[in-house]
């Protein structure tokens, strides 16, 4: 069941849970995604950053949308980190139900007036969008983007930035870093901060780096005000070291023989994160 965000993470912000949102970059991880949101019976988000989305290439889109139309599941189809219009269009016409525009690292009203201009267009035909204020940070191992050093988001300038926008959900920068932490760094989400953002607007609230951070960090978020929370390095980390090591020990070389344990490792990371989220068993409520 291929349906908007805003549908989506409205029931999940009213039960109290958040979605898991998870890139992907080939027919693989989308099945290994889908298909494991389809066992736990929870609904689930699959995304694509803009190069991701340049690397499958528009026609796959029309493989993914007829699966996730006939999917069991409540399932959105969402543009991660859409830095311009350009972006953000593409989306919507290959049958994007949800998109992000991503200003955060301009100025304040230049954030403002490109997200203003995205919710025109996007919301003519339906289709949801995703903000951001604040920075997160980004690691080496990312292709999300980000910035060096994370600002944090300032409580008081979410309420002007929705008012004046209409987004339907807000990224918030609460101390994570896309892709994973090297070795001895860790990260502090500020949930103090979260706490105030909640209290001051009633928009589903987005963590995006949610890789690598402890898991009782994750849970505590989810309960004030996180709606939606993104992945990808976790659990394709799972999957590529279960494909090198499947080779290094077989020499495997038929494609189902090469990625039958990757994917079991990669759905037990993506099915932990799900349990973290409060979202499994979440299906029938839509």
């Amino acid at each position: 069941m291929l349906i908007s965000m805003k549908q989506l993470l409205e029931t999940a912000q009213s039960q109290k849970f958040a979605v898991g949102a998870f890139n992907i970059c080939d027919s693989l991880l989308f099945e290994t995604v889908l298909r494991c949101a389809e066992k736990e019976e929870a609904p689930v988000i699959i995304q694509l950053a803009p190069p991701e989305f340049e690397y499958v290439g528009e026609s796959f889109f029309r493989y993914m949308i007829a699966e996730m139309e006939k999917s069991k599941v409540p399932c959105t189809l969402h543009l991660d980190h859409g830095k311009t219009m350009s972006d953000c269009v593409k989306a919507i016409r290959c049958g994007f139900t949800s998109i992000m525009i991503d200003g955060s690292e301009l100025e304040y009203e230049e954030n403002i007036r490109i997200t203003q201009k995205v919710c025109e267009i996007a919301h003519c035909v339906g289709v949801s969008v995703e903000a951001e204020i604040g920075t997160i940070g980004s690691l080496e191992s990312s292709v999300e983007g980000g910035a060096s050093d994370i600002i944090y988001t300032v409580p008081e300038q979410t309420v002007d930035f929705i008012e004046k926008t209409k987004v339907d959900a807000l990224a918030v920068a609460i101390g994570t870093a896309h892709g994973i932490y090297p070795p001895g760094f860790v990260p502090k989400l500020r949930i103090d901060i979260l706490k105030e953002i909640k209290e001051m607007i009633k928009t589903p609230l987005v963590l995006h780096g949610g890789s690598s951070n402890k898991d009782e960090e994750i849970v505590e978020a989810c309960q004030h005000g996180i709606c939606k929370v993104n992945i990808a390095s976790d659990y394709r980390k799972a999957f590529f070291e279960g494909v090198k090591q499947k080779l290094i020990r077989t020499s495997a070389f038929w494609t189902p023989n090469v990625y039958d344990e990757a994917i079991i490792d990669a759905q037990k990371v993506i099915a932990h994160k799900m349990e973290l989220f409060g979202c499994i068993g979440k299906m029938n409520l839509y």
